[in-house]
C-alpha cells in the first residue's frame, strides 16, 4: 500500500514536470519547450506546426517549411495568420549567407496623403482601422512564392500548399482562446461585411467546435494550381475587387496585378561577440533593435539581474530614445531616404544616451528625434532545418481579424494596414505609435512596421532564431529576449517566458506585465520617475536556441496556443 502511495506520489511529479513545457486544452496539447537534435519549428498553432515539420521531415528546407506554415496559419489561426496581409522573412542559409523579403502591403494606386482626414484636416481613425478602406495590397501570396523560386529545396509548390487545402476543407478543433476572438469580434463582423461567412453568422463558438472554411479552401486551390497568379489574377482577384466594390474598397486589378515583393540587404549590427541579423525598412524593428543594444552596451548590464531597478531603468531609457528616432526618421526606403547609417552610427548612439541618468527617469517631451542633414495581432514563426537553414518571419494583418472585411465567396481576412501609414504627422495610429512625413501616405508605398524578424550568430555560427507579434510591443520583445538570454545568461525558455515591458517614448509611460517587477522595484522605478502601468500580454516570442552541444532548444510563448516542435 505504501509502495502505491510512494508510485503515486512519484507519477504525480512527474506529470507536474511535464506540464512546466506542455500546457493542455481540450482540443490540443501545447509544447512550449522541447530539446531537438537538429531540426526545430515554433508557431502560434499546433496545426501550423505539425504542418511545418512535415514538410522538413519530407526533405524541405526551412524555406519550403515557411511557405507551409505560412499558408497553414492563414487556415488555423485567423486573427493574424494570413493571406490577405504581409509580413517579412529573415533567411541564414547554411554557409552564413542572410538575405530578407519584404512581402509587406502596398498601398493601392489611389492612396493619396490626406484619404483619412475629414473636412477639417483631422483624422478619421476607423476609416484606417475597419472596413474596406484600411486595407493595403496583399503581400502574402506574393512574397511566398518569391521565396519558392528562389530557395526551394523541394520545388514542389503544389506539395506545400495542400496541406493548408486540406486544413481548410476538413476543418480543424478551435481553442478556448479561438472561441473568445471569434465571438467577441462577432458584432464587428456583422457592421463591416458584406456577404455571409462562418465569421459573421449567429453561431456562439464553443471550445472544441470544429471550424471548415470552404470558400477559403477554393482560393487556396486556386493558388496551389496557378501559384502567384491564382490569387493576383483570375477569380479570387475578382471576388476581392467585387468585394472592395461592395464596401467603398480601392484596391484593383491592376493593384493585385503590380504587386510585388521585394529582396533586401540585411541590417547587420554587432553587439559585444553577437552578430545581429534583422529586417531594414520599412521595418524599424532592425535598426532599432540594434541601436538599442548598442545604447546599453557601454553600461554592464549583465551586472544586474534581469528585472532589477538598474537593468529595466538603462532598458527604458534606451526604448525611449530610439522610438522617438522611429516616430520621425522612419518609412519606406524606396519612398524615403532613410538615415540608416547615421541612425547606426556609434557616435550618434553615444551623443543619444549623453543625457542618460543612471538615478532619474528622462522626460519624453525632452527627449526629441536626432536631427540629421537628410500593429497586435501579428504573428511569428522560428524554423531550423537539418542543413542549419534558418527562416525568421512575422506575419500579420495588423489588428485582429484586420479590417474585418472577409472577401465574399474566397474565405480570408484583408489587412488594414493602412492604419500603420501617418494618417496625420503627430496622430497616433492604433498602437499609439506616432509617424511624420517619412511614413506618409502615397500609393504603392509600403507601410512602416514594427515586425522584428531577427537571426543571431555567435563566433560566425547560427546561435538563435527569433521574433515576435505584438504591434509596438515587437521590438522590445525580441531586444529583452536576447538580452536576457546573452547577458543575464537565462535558457531559452526562461528569457522567452519570462514577464516583459515596454516603453515607446509617447505615451511616457512603462507598461508592464503584471509579474514583472516585485514592490520594492515598482516603488524604486517610481521614485526615479517612471510612471507605470500594469497591462496584458506583452508579445509572443517564437525562438530556437544553438546550444553548447549543437542541440536546438525550441520555444513557444506562453502567452497563446503556441506549439515547438522539433527531432
Amino acid at each position: 500500500m505504501k509502495f502505491i502511495r510512494l508510485a503515486s506520489i512519484v507519477l504525480l511529479f512527474c506529470a507536474s514536470f511535464i506540464t512546466c513545457k506542455s500546457i493542455k486544452s481540450p482540443a490540443y496539447t501545447f509544447t512550449k519547450s522541447v530539446t531537438s537534435q537538429s531540426v526545430g519549428i515554433a508557431t502560434a498553432h499546433p496545426e501550423a506546426t505539425k504542418i511545418g515539420l512535415a514538410i522538413l521531415k519530407k526533405g524541405g528546407n526551412a524555406i519550403d517549411a515557411a511557405i507551409a506554415t505560412q499558408f497553414a496559419l492563414a487556415v488555423c489561426y485567423p486573427v493574424a495568420g494570413n493571406i490577405g496581409g504581409g509580413g517579412f522573412m529573415v533567411y541564414r542559409d547554411k554557409t552564413g549567407f542572410a538575405t530578407t523579403l519584404d512581402f509587406r502591403e502596398m498601398a493601392p494606386a489611389a492612396a493619396f496623403a490626406d484619404m483619412y482626414l475629414d473636412a477639417n484636416g483631422d483624422a478619421i481613425s476607423e476609416l484606417s482601422r475597419a472596413g474596406h478602406l484600411a486595407s493595403g495590397v496583399p503581400g502574402s501570396v506574393g512574397g511566398m512564392w518569391e521565396a519558392f523560386q528562389k530557395y526551394s529545396k523541394l520545388k514542389d509548390w503544389k506539395m506545400l500548399i495542400q496541406p493548408s487545402v486540406d486544413l481548410a476543407k476538413k476543418g480543424f478543433r478551435i481553442t478556448e482562446a479561438q472561441v473568445s476572438k471569434f465571438n467577441n469580434r462577432k458584432e464587428e463582423f456583422i457592421k463591416y461585411n458584406t456577404s455571409p461567412n462562418q465569421f459573421n453568422s449567429d453561431k456562439i463558438w464553443t471550445v472544441g467546435d470544429k471550424l471548415v472554411q470552404e470558400d477559403l479552401a477554393k482560393t487556396l486551390t486556386a493558388v496551389r494550381d496557378n501559384g502567384r497568379a491564382g490569387f493576383y489574377q483570375g477569380w479570387v482577384a475578382d471576388r476581392i475587387v467585387d468585394e472592395m466594390q461592395r464596401g467603398n474598397g480601392i484596391i484593383t486589378h491592376q493593384d493585385l496585378k503590380n504587386y510585388k515583393a521585394v529582396w533586401r540587404d540585411p541590417i547587420i549590427g554587432q553587439y559585444k561577440d553577437l552578430k545581429i541579423i534583422s529586417m531594414p525598412p520599412p521595418s524599424s524593428g532592425g535598426i532599432f533593435l540594434i541601436q538599442m543594444l548598442d545604447m546599453i552596451e557601454p553600461y554592464g548590464i549583465a551586472n544586474h539581474k534581469m528585472h532589477s531597478p538598474e537593468a529595466a531603468h538603462l532598458v527604458v531609457e534606451s526604448e525611449r530614445r530610439a522610438y522617438a528616432d522611429r516616430a520621425t526618421h522612419l518609412g519606406d526606403m524606396d519612398y524615403y531616404p532613410v538615415p540608416i547609417n547615421e541612425l547606426l552610427d556609434q557616435a550618434y548612439i553615444k551623443k543619444r544616451m549623453a543625457n542618460f541618468d543612471a538615478q532619474k527617469a528622462s522626460i519624453s517631451e525632452d527627449i526629441q528625434a536626432g536631427d540629421f542633414a537628410e500593429s497586435e495581432q501579428t504573428t511569428h514563426f522560428s524554423i531550423v532545418d537539418d542543413e542549419g537553414n534558418a527562416v525568421s518571419l512575422t506575419t500579420t494583418i495588423n489588428t485582429g481579424f484586420g479590417c474585418k472585411v472577409v472577401v465574399g465567396g474566397a474565405g480570408f481576412f484583408l489587412n488594414n494596414e493602412m492604419d500603420d501609414f501617418s494618417a496625420k504627422p503627430g496622430v497616433p495610429n492604433f498602437f499609439g505609435l506616432l509617424g511624420a512625413e517619412a511614413n506618409k501616405i502615397e500609393p504603392g508605398k509600403r507601410m512602416l512596421s514594427s515586425m522584428t524578424p531577427t537571426i543571431v550568430e555567435k563566433d560566425g555560427k547560427l546561435s538563435l532564431v527569433v521574433g515576435s507579434p505584438g504591434g509596438s510591443t515587437i521590438i522590445t520583445s525580441v531586444y529583452q529576449v536576447i538580452v536576457n538570454i546573452f547577458d543575464f545568461k537565462t535558457s531559452a525558455t526562461d528569457a522567452v517566458q519570462a514577464p516583459r515591458f515596454h516603453h515607446q517614448w509617447k505615451p511616457d509611460i512603462v507598461m508592464h506585465e503584471s509579474a514583472c517587477f516585485d514592490e520594492t522595484t515598482r516603488k524604486q522605478l517610481m521614485s526615479m520617475g517612471h510612471t507605470l502601468k500594469d497591462r496584458g500580454k506583452i508579445g509572443r516570442v517564437e525562438a530556437i536556441y544553438v546550444k553548447a552541444d549543437g542541440s536546438l532548444e525550441v520555444v513557444a510563448d506562453k502567452r497563446g496556443d503556441d506549439h515547438a516542435m522539433g527531432y
